[in-house]
């Protein structure tokens, strides 16, 4: 995690007594990670979180990645679809993905989730393209409103509540940690003075939940290799009266991204926001374009030798393509060259600004389209960069408006 916090009520020493009002010890949980190596948070619990009052059966949670598509530019047109289900679990929609990372749509009734759950092998890293609420945790409360990045380590127990009104998530799942960038942290891990973000820009829990925790059934849903597992536990795991550390649920705002520009075309890695084992995300932000005299600001054709590449589209027009909606992911595998659509290099001559809003994802390891997403691909787009191609999107002219 970016840095200490400490929230609530702790002892002064570690692994100390540490008494409820009625004489009683607090139940300590070390959440760590690396095999007490890695980062960790220390949590007070009025009861022991591990009452388990009964096993539920698993029920199969995994997405079927297709190995056998063709290689090509692929287009996922998801605006469309509204409500992908009635609560957090079931309006998943994994999109695509490998052993490294998935992504996928989620599109909830709005209100709150009447169980509990957690990741047990993965991070997952929420961006709210719509909808307002809070993600209640262990550790306490996030509040979140469209444009967050929510990060939620492996383990930890939540549930998202929701306010009234549309939402819209893209969900990215990491079979690592999710951590800031290498290059922008000193030895110390503080981000330093050229981070195109900082730790003021972080929004830790900032109040604890403290449910009632009168014995009972508390339904917690477990991820875990392809399968949810339900656990019915004696008491709230949101009963933690203090705890502090390193690994904690945080958002951070796209808006809060300051981007790095210069006199010509900067490379996509100065848009970086995270980094995982075997990809990175970043995010594109309303920014000035290259000032050079010269300047071409629309990117220039590029293979993509190591990585496969996706965007999510989120607000604005993306000077470089035409026909692509807003929550649309495109996808250009490695072994293709990709570049901008036909006509619009010379539409970007003389532009200063763009306002587009879009979230990246470039991986290490091929990404697989899953059998979900077919429904939503644009079968054309392979062959959208012929002159003649009718594109339904905005012509060139419009691109930088």
């Amino acid at each position: 995690m970016p840095y200490y916090h400490r929230l609530g009520q702790i002892p002064r020493k570690r692994h100390t007594q540490f008494r409820q009002p009625d004489g009683s010890l607090y139940a300590e949980q070390l959440v760590g990670t690396l095999g007490f190596h890695g980062v960790s948070s220390l949590l007070y619990h009025k009861n022991p979180p591990t009452q388990i009052k009964r096993v539920g059966t698993p029920q199969p949670y995994a997405p079927k990645l297709l190995k056998d598509r063709p290689l090509q530019p692929t287009h996922l047109r998801t605006l469309p679809q509204t409500v992908t289900g009635p609560d957090y679990l079931a309006a998943r929609q994994t999109m695509m993905g490998n052993a490294d990372v998935t992504l996928s749509i989620c599109n909830p009734q709005p209100g709150r989730m009447d169980y509990y759950y957690k990741n047990a092998l993965a991070d997952e890293v929420i961006f709210v393209h719509e909808g307002r609420g809070e993600l209640w945790s262990q550790l306490g409360k996030v509040a979140f409103e469209p444009g967050d990045y929510i990060v939620v380590p492996r383990t930890i127990i939540h549930q998202l509540h929701f306010e009234d009104g549309p939402v819209r998530l893209l969900i990215i799942e990491s079979f690592s940690p999710v951590e800031t960038c290498r290059r922008y942290r000193n030895h110390f891990g503080q981000l330093l003075e050229h981070s195109p973000y900082c730790e003021r820009d972080i929004r830790p829990p900032h109040e604890l939940v403290n449910e009632d925790d009168d014995r009972g059934e508390y339904r917690v849903l477990v991820k875990r290799e392809g399968a949810l597992h339900e656990l019915i536990y004696a008491h709230t795991p949101f009963d933690v009266v203090g705890w502090d550390g390193f690994f904690f649920p945080y958002a951070i705002s796209i808006h809060d991204f300051e981007p790095i520009t210069g006199r010509i075309h900067q490379p996509p890695p100065v848009h970086q926001q995270f980094e995982a084992h075997n990809f990175v995300i970043c995010s594109f932000v309303p920014r000035l374009f290259d000032y050079h005299p010269q300047a071409i600001p629309a990117p220039y054709n590029h293979s993509n030798v190591d990585s496969d590449e996706v965007l999510y589209y989120v607000a604005g027009n993306f000077m470089s393509r035409r026909g692509v909606d807003l929550a649309s992911f495109t996808l250009h595998p490695s072994g293709l060259p990709h570049g901008p659509h036909p006509g619009t290099v010379e539409a970007s001559i003389g532009k200063k600004e763009t306002h587009e809003l879009a979230v990246m994802v470039d991986t290490f390891r091929p990404l697989y389209l899953t059998e979900t997403a077919l429904q939503y691909e644009d079968t054309g787009y392979p062959m959208s960069w012929n002159p003649d191609y009718p594109h339904a999107g905005p012509k060139p002219a419009d691109m930088m408006d």
